[in-house]
């Protein structure tokens, strides 16, 4: 209790400090007399506090009480006591200097004077002691202490009346004791101002008496500093004796003052919630009956009341606080502008932590008390914050800004508030029941529940990525678990916390992969498993069970189309179709011990060829493009609805983030002031340039720079769409079967970013007052899409798609090979000759050297140009690079031919294929299937049938004719020559 004593009334003063400088010594007979009158002033002072001392505090410091309250007062009366000691001592100081000073014959000065020299240091311990003496009037110290030693008083009741004049038999000890302990004490402030009024006034103009009146303002202020202190501990102590002892215990705190009493100023609540209405320093009480609510200052907003009560003759002001808003209302007016404006300073003197006092001099007096403030407070009526710690910022009378919630039961929640409720990004930990361990939610929040994008590392070990709505995750996301027991990856839409439509499940310990349609966390409708032998099937499912028919492609290239069990097993009806064409169809059993049985009937016609086997695809009907990952286009959709808010773009584009670090400093960039670096992808700077760059030359620029940067939403949205793109294609998912749903899946993206661009694009217009161009006519957003956004989308996709044709052209790829093997055994000039190509167009002319001179420049230097131009096809991605690489080519072949002939020569196809088959074999590169499908399948339709075209089509004649060439063709050429 004795230890905050101060708070609030003991400010830094250091005026006297900053005022007083070294002055010149002077003789000065007016300052020697008031040192003089101040010698006897102290002695006389320093003596009267001797006799209190010993008469008074000694005797009440003998013994300490028993009781609680008894204790906590005793407390408070020993630090009364030492500041008592702090100004005596001073006293003594001050009275043993000037004495000393006198006694050596020299001249005075200001500076002999400590009062003057010194002033804050007296200043300070007067204000320490009053406050400590108003507070122990306050809880009736003085009653309390002669009450509990009546008899040690009734003594010194002689000695008391030696001290006060007007004391008298009836005079209580209390009232005596209360005098003795003050007014000897101010009336020495009163000599005091007595003495250096005097000095003032024969001091001539200068710095010395602009020092000395300093100092008479700071004592003046002293003394109205300890009138309205001793007044305020008075007003106070007249309440607790007007209150029920249930009241007081509870209540009655030391330093706690009452500014103001609805009995004195009449004043009550809306619908009668309280009898009296008090306001003290520190807090708002409404007394109603035998109970009672406080309220905080800290937390107390006050207002008029704009309209929301009406009542004839009634003046109203709204209180609001954490938890609930009540009114006050006066029937008169300038009552309620008189209760308004105290409310408002006693707020604002509780936040700043200190009080309006003339000793201070300005404190803020008449200013409003901020609508934002940091607090800490503890919810106590019902709600989700009941129990809970909030420690953050405030406005009008709601967590906002930012804060942290702490509940009893281990939960919390750091982040951003909005209007009292959980807004914007924040992080929540949960404790498990069953295990010490946390559920940790890094989200964004809206109105006080998840939504947009998140990521929740549960005590389980199993992570959540993506989106929530409503406190479930809601929309794509992807849940991952590493842990022994499970290790498994699902990747795709959920509804209301489950798995539900499209999604991709990988099971690592089967190493199986599930790709198709989900409902309340089963597998449900379409599906299509692909395991890691390379056996794939597309089935139809009924809460992860398989029922009908469905399809069964095996490693061999087999497939088998009927009903077959979990493990893989034929039973009833079905067709099995071999790779080599056979057909057997009937049905099937399996008996322990003796295997696969059938009956049925095998056609041996090999009606269906051999390359169709491996040619099947699934899941394109069954799974539409467009309803593959509508939740990823449907978050983004919404992003540009909401006009593109930049505190909602992490919310909703938050997969270009890895970890929860990461996804944290996002928010910490999102929420900063950004660097010059950055800036150009704010929003709005965003939006400005989607207008700046419309011309294609520079849209295309500005749209490489933006799906390249994770800071720009098209950019971030590419980071999405990859993601799901490499769940299902990659790894097990690398399967031949899925090669067309893995293009068309690709096209689409490019169809879907281009769309989303018009979209930015048309908001940007929209916001500038501008209308959105007008499509040119054959200028469609599909074509748009293939020629502007998929050459600049395909290197994020390229690895697994590139994969899938590899193994999609497996088989073509390996005969090829095998031809360019067998060719490379040629020299150049037997191959030349076996390729037929005429030999007017061979690159011998004009070479004088030696036959193995030529033959070995020939092996080494043929269409050399052309060769490395070609192999330079595997350097890029983009299908419109390839194809320029490839005019590249053939311009370089005709380039040596036109040499050779020395004239400008085209080149026929009859021509060109033999060439262009030579520089193929001599290029040898890997996977040209592969290449020459991605090239056809991805490539700008408008270079159909044009000369990207058919140049596209001499290379895949020459592909398919090295693939047909058989050794016995090669037999009659004598490869010995070679040597």
């Amino acid at each position: 209790m004795a230890g905050t004593a101060l708070q609030g009334w003991a400010a830094p003063w250091t005026p006297q400090m900053c005022r007083l400088r070294p002055l010149g010594r002077r003789v000065d007979m007016c300052v020697a007399e008031a040192a003089a009158s101040l010698l006897q002033v102290e002695e006389t002072f320093s003596a009267c506090l001797a006799r209190i001392d010993a008469l008074v505090l000694k005797p009440l410091l003998q013994a300490e009480p028993n009781d609680q309250k008894g204790k906590e007062l005793f407390k408070l009366f020993m630090l009364l006591n030492d500041r008592f000691q702090a100004l005596w001592n001073l006293t003594e100081e001050n009275h043993r200097l000037l004495k000393q000073k006198r006694s050596s014959c020299e001249s005075f000065c200001i500076q002999d004077i400590y009062t003057i020299w010194k002033g804050d240091l007296f200043l300070s311990l007067y204000i320490q002691y009053f406050v400590t003496f108003a507070n122990y009037v306050v809880v009736h110290g003085f009653e309390h202490v002669t009450k509990s030693k009546s008899e040690v008083w009734k003594l010194h009741k002689t000695v008391l009346k030696q001290f006060l004049a007007d004391f008298t038999s009836e005079t209580s000890l209390a009232l005596a004791l209360h005098t003795v302990l003050h007014k000897p004490l101010r009336d020495h402030i009163q000599q005091y101002l007595l003495l250096l009024t005097k000095l003032n006034e024969a001091l001539k103009e200068g710095s010395e008496k602009d020092v000395v009146t300093g100092v008479i303002k700071d004592y003046v202020k002293l003394d109205s500093f300890i009138s309205q202190v001793l007044d305020e501990a008075c007003f106070t102590k007249a309440l607790w004796k007007s209150l029920s002892y249930k009241f007081t215990d509870m209540l009655c705190v030391p330093e706690r003052r009452l500014l103001e009493d609805s009995r004195n100023l009449p004043i009550s609540t809306s619908t009668n919630r309280s009898d009296r209405v008090l306001l003290f320093d520190d807090v708002l009480v409404l007394l109603q009956g035998n109970s009672f609510q406080s309220f905080d200052l800290k937390l107390v907003w006050v207002d008029e009341n704009c309209g929301e009560k009406s009542a004839p003759g009634l003046h109203w002001l709204r209180v609001t606080t954490p938890e609930e808003t009540f009114f006050l209302s006066a029937k008169d007016l300038q009552v309620k502008a008189v209760w308004q404006w105290k409310l408002s300073q006693a707020v604002r003197q509780a936040l700043t932590g200190k009080r309006d006092f003339p000793l201070w001099g300005s404190t803020g007096e008449g200013s409003e008390p901020p609508a934002r403030r940091f607090f800490s407070y503890v919810f106590r009526l019902e709600g989700k914050f009941r129990g809970a710690a909030y420690e953050g910022e405030w406005h009008c009378g709601k967590p906002q800004g930012k804060g942290t919630l702490k509940w009893r039961d281990g939960r919390n929640h750091v982040g951003d508030f909005q209007q009292g409720l959980e807004h914007g990004f924040g992080i929540c930990l949960v404790p498990r029941r069953a295990e010490d361990r946390y559920d940790c939610y890094k989200c964004h929040w809206y109105e006080g529940k998840m939504r947009g994008y998140g990521i929740c590392e549960y005590g389980n070990d199993m992570v959540y990525k993506g989106y929530f709505r409503d406190d479930v995750r809601q929309g794509f996301g992807i849940l991952e678990s590493s842990s022994a027991q499970r290790n498994f990856k699902y990747t795709g839409q959920w509804e209301n916390d489950k798995k539900n439509g499209y999604g991709v499940w990988e099971d690592r310990d089967r190493g199986e992969r599930y790709i198709g349609t989900w409902l309340d966390d089963h597998r449900h409708g379409q599906g299509i498993v692909v395991t890691q032998s390379g056996v794939c099937y597309q089935r139809t499912f009924h809460a992860d069970k398989m029922v009908g028919s469905g399809i069964l492609l095996l490693e061999d290239d087999s497939i088998y189309e009927g009903n077959f069990t979990e493990d893989l097993t034929f039973v009833g009806k079905g067709k099995l179709s071999f790779a080599n064409g056979f057909i057997l169809e009937g049905t099937f059993s399996t008996k322990s011990g003796q295997g696969l049985q059938t009956h049925g009937v095998l056609n041996t016609c090999g009606e269906q060829l051999e390359e169709n086997m491996s040619k099947t695809q699934l899941g394109l009907r069954d799974f539409p493009v467009e309803k593959r990952w509508k939740g990823i286009h449907d978050q983004f959709l919404e992003f540009i609805r909401s006009g593109c808010r930049e505190e909602m773009e992490e919310s909703f584009m938050g997969f270009h983030i890895q970890t929860s670090k990461e996804l944290r400093k996002s928010q910490e960039y999102l929420f900063c002031q950004r660097g010059t670096e950055d800036i150009s992808w704010k929003i709005e700077d965003i939006l400005e340039e989607l207008v700046q760059h419309q011309e294609l030359e520079s849209l295309q620029s500005y749209l490489e720079k933006a799906l390249k940067s994770s800071l720009h939403p098209l950019g971030k949205l590419l980071r999405v769409l990859t993601v799901a793109f490499q769940a299902t294609y990659s790894g097990t998912g690398a399967n031949r079967h899925l090669l067309t749903m893995a293009q068309e899946e690709v096209k689409f993206y490019a169809k879907k970013i281009w769309e989303f661009y018009q979209a930015l694009l048309h908001l940007a217009l929209e916001q500038k007052g501008q209308l959105a161009p007008k499509c040119v006519d054959g200028d469609t957003s599909d074509q748009k899409a293939s020629s502007v956004v998929l050459p600049l989308i395909l290197p994020c996709f390229y690895p697994e798609l590139f994969m899938l044709y590899m193994l999609y052209h497996e088989r073509e790829d390996d005969l090829y090979c095998q031809g360019i093997v067998d060719l490379s055994l040629f020299p150049d000039i037997k191959l030349l000759e076996f390729l037929d190509v005429q030999k007017h167009l061979w690159p011998l002319k004009d070479l004088t050297l030696t036959t193995n001179q030529r033959r070995s420049l020939v092996k080494d230097k043929c269409f050399l140009s052309a060769t490395e131009c070609l192999q330079k096809l595997i350097t890029t991605v983009d299908p419109r690079e390839k194809l320029l690489i490839l005019q590249k080519t053939y311009e370089e072949i005709e380039g040596t031919v036109s040499r050779v002939l020395e004239k400008d020569y085209k080149l026929p196809m009859d021509d060109l294929l033999p060439l262009l088959m030579y520089v193929v074999s001599r290029a040898k590169i890997q996977h040209l299937g592969a290449e020459i499908h991605l090239i056809r399948d991805l490539m700008d339709p408008t270079n159909q049938g044009g000369m990207f075209d058919f140049l596209l089509t001499a290379l895949e004649s020459c592909y398919e004719h090295i693939q047909r060439m058989r050794l016995h063709q090669r037999e009659n050429c004598p490869l010995s020559q070679s040597s």
